[in-house]
């Protein structure tokens, strides 16, 4: 099973080692297009700071990161299983996964990126600032942009196996699964269920910080139980094995991809 996770927006300071060595990284059949954003990026930002701000989006607060994206080529790399420090890798929690759970994270996990376009967990990268949603001035807006390398890197990687997609909807927009990968892919939705007290009715709502922290859980559950799925349809009956309240929509035709609603009714 190939899980997508979304990057954050919280990255840890640079590594003491190595600097990046862009043709380590994972998925190869990227690195044309990597090296593109790089390029672009690491010369809007070290010519014009404020409209390096601009295209990136930062407030006056947030200009340091135009200084990180500056010195992407020298600063130290780490494994971006430890880089992104988000609510949802919080609630992953990989440094404390145990051995297999780890390596099996290793080959099931992506992490898409506006810079990258996908990553593995081991995959050293520095610090950087570059959403999916930015539009460069000369490579454009780079969801549409990463969709051509995608469209054939993905289904590569996902082999005939299944594709659990927790990626927020900007990063949905670099690669949508075609043809029969579709229909082996689940998406995940999470909802707060409440019941009003007056009227005994239950109210149903999408939370985003809690979304991310139970997308965490639910990943490092599949992970520590050793489940392999081939199925979106297997993959629901291994996370109600594993105590989720699951409520699945099937693919309505080709080319469509199965939804499933995690319902929950405490928020941590």
């Amino acid at each position: 099973m190939l899980v997508l996770l979304p990057p954050s927006e919280g990255k840890a300071a640079a590594g003491r080692g190595a600097p990046l060595k862009a043709e380590s990284l994972s998925l190869p059949g990227l690195a044309g297009a990597r090296a593109a954003v790089l390029d672009e990026l690491v010369e809007l930002c070290a010519a014009d700071e404020g409209k390096a701000r601009d295209v990136l989006g930062l407030t006056e607060g947030l200009r340091g990161e135009i200084a990180k994206n500056v010195v992407l080529r020298t600063a130290g790399a780490r494994p971006a299983g430890e880089l992104y420090t988000g609510v949802l890798y919080d609630a992953l929690g990989l440094a404390t996964l145990d051995t297999a759970a780890k390596r099996r994270a290793g080959k099931s996990l992506l992490v898409f990126s506006g810079l990258w376009g996908a990553v593995r967990i081991g995959d050293r990268i520095p610090p950087y600032r570059c959403a999916m949603g930015v539009r460069l001035p000369g490579l454009g807006a780079l969801g549409p942009y990463w969709r051509t390398p995608m469209r054939s890197v993905l289904p590569e990687a996902a082999g005939d196996g299944m594709v659990l997609d927790l990626r927020s909807s900007a990063y949905a927009a670099a690669w949508k699964p075609e043809g029969a990968l579709a229909g082996r892919t689940a998406t995940v939705r999470v909802l707060h269920a409440q019941t009003d007290a007056a009227t005994g009715v239950e109210k149903r709502s999408v939370v985003s910080h809690f979304n991310k922290a139970t997308k965490g859980r639910l990943v490092r559950d599949l992970l520590t139980a050793g489940a392999r799925p081939r199925t979106p349809a297997k993959l629901v009956e291994t996370l109600r094995d594993l105590g989720y309240v699951v409520e699945a929509t099937a693919p309505a035709g080709a080319g469509r991809t199965w939804a499933l609603d995690v319902v929950v009714r405490e928020i941590h």
